[in-house]
């Protein structure tokens, strides 16, 4: 028996803006921080478990270049709306047994568990990332 497929979904930009660390002087590079951390993190993560990252706006600038490689990690840009991306990552998700979005955002975590999908606020990434 193998274990349940799991997928994170990181709402980047919610994540981000919760530590008042400076990152509005500079969202790419916060949000490429934010990518080598997670990037590292999934090294840790058992293999049944992977990670989407949604970056919107100018964090998707952090995607230009060299992106981290990591296992069992994805990079998704938004063209628009974060949120609506993000929604459409967990509704295309069927392949997952278990599917968490990282977010603090209310009315997504609404609409994704709409989906059925678990939600954890950026307090918990953040203590993984520690």
């Amino acid at each position: 028996m193998t274990d349940a497929r799991h997928l994170i979904v990181v709402d980047a930009a919610n994540v981000i803006g919760s530590r008042a660390n400076g990152w509005w002087k500079d969202r790419a590079g916060a949000a490429r921080r934010l990518l080598d951390d997670v990037a590292g993190l999934t090294t840790q993560l058992p293999e049944t478990t992977e990670v989407t990252v949604v970056l919107e706006g100018a964090a998707k600038a952090a995607a230009d270049g060299a992106q981290p490689s990591a296992p069992r990690m994805t990079v998704v840009l938004a063209p628009r709306s974060g949120d609506d991306k993000i929604v459409d990552v967990v509704a295309e998700a069927n392949s997952h047994e278990q599917i968490t979005v990282v977010t603090a955002d209310r009315e997504l975590r609404t609409r994704v568990e709409a989906h059925g999908a678990d939600t954890v606020g950026p307090g918990w990434l953040w203590k993984q990332l520690d």
